[in-house]
């Protein structure tokens, strides 16, 4: 049996627009939030644990988690538009980051910081001296936002080198009919999985091991799959 090519040359579109902006809605809000919440330890270090709490649920209650969902969409429509971007979905991880960094988001997420602390101080939710102590250290919040921001996509760089590892793996199993290897190296990319941005080019080739591991063990382990089969797999 000659060895299996993995690629797929095929143009699925496995992937589409609306996945890859929920995942970046929530992995940068995620990031925000987390920025934000070390950075109100920073600049209050007095504060308890109970007051930090209030202090991040009253933003979240008046409009901060809104004011960041646009923030982000419009970050990406934007870098989009700078990149040239007209098929609607990134083809890398490096596209995404730069597309998120061009489109303004650590800007856009000042702006409605600032639109919330003015919010929440107008209504008395917190007083008038936490508001401006978070106004005047705003540039550590937002430092510690985008760190936090640039740590994803590291790590999303990391996770994609596990990924196209493992599948390696199983690919040199597979040529050696070595089923408990593909069993061992299949369940590393279904967890590897999880944590990957929706990128055709990037899962792709994980997307074919999954449906050729599924057909030969449902075959009882059979390896002699016709190229039909494999073609197949490729496309599903």
């Amino acid at each position: 049996m000659s060895e299996i090519v993995l690629e797929n040359n095929l143009s699925n579109n496995i992937t589409n627009e609306n996945e890859q902006k929920s995942f970046l809605e929530t992995t940068l809000g995620k990031a925000i939030n987390t920025g934000l919440d070390i950075g109100i330890r920073y600049l209050m270090p007095d504060l308890i644990e109970e007051q930090i709490i209030d202090i991040k649920d009253s933003f979240l209650k008046n409009g901060f988690q809104d004011g960041i969902k646009t923030a982000i969409d419009s970050a990406i429509n934007l870098g989009k538009s700078a990149l040239g971007i007209i098929t609607g979905n990134f083809e890398d991880i490096n596209q995404m980051q730069t597309a998120v960094k061009n489109g303004g988001i650590i800007d856009s997420v000042s702006n409605v910081l600032n639109s919330v602390i003015n919010k929440v101080v107008d209504n008395g939710v917190i007083s008038n001296s936490v508001g401006k102590v978070i106004k005047n250290g705003k540039n550590a919040l937002l430092s510690n936002i985008t760190k936090n921001i640039e740590s994803e996509f590291e790590n999303q760089v990391n996770n994609i080198e596990k990924l196209e590892k493992y599948t390696n793996n199983w690919k040199e199993c597979f040529n050696n009919k070595d089923f408990d290897g593909m069993e061992r190296e299949f369940d590393k990319i279904e967890e590897q999985l999880e944590n990957i941005a929706p990128i055709e080019k990037t899962i792709q080739s994980a997307r074919t091991v999954e449906n050729l591991h599924t057909l030969i063990k449902n075959n009882g382990k059979n390896f002699d799959l016709s190229q039909e089969e494999i073609e197949l797999a490729k496309m599903l």
